[in-house]
């Protein structure tokens, strides 16, 4: 189910690539990195407690975690991904 305020996919095809793939072998996630983001927006947003993240984008400790392991540079590298075209259109 789509939310109001989630990612289509146009953004999603831009977004996905620029996220880090998982190294570790193992069971896979239970839910996409989609909904994790969607998550993560969802929270950030709203301002509410991760125990109320809507269980739609996984549980609250999953979207926390993913997160946290992003955080070795990931998200730095995302804002720039998406500054730069940005930039080039508006001149």
């Amino acid at each position: 189910m789509t939310r109001r305020f989630d990612q289509i996919d146009a953004q999603w095809a831009i977004l996905g690539p620029l996220l880090l793939v998982a190294r570790r072998s193992g069971r896979p996630s239970k839910w996409t990195k989609r909904q994790l983001i969607d998550g993560l927006r969802w929270r950030v947003r709203t301002g509410s407690p991760w125990r109320d993240v809507p269980a739609c984008y996984g549980s609250w400790q999953a979207v926390y975690g993913f997160g946290r392991g992003q955080c070795n540079g990931v998200w730095a590298r995302i804002l720039a991904g998406l500054q730069t075209p940005a930039r080039r259109r508006s001149g």
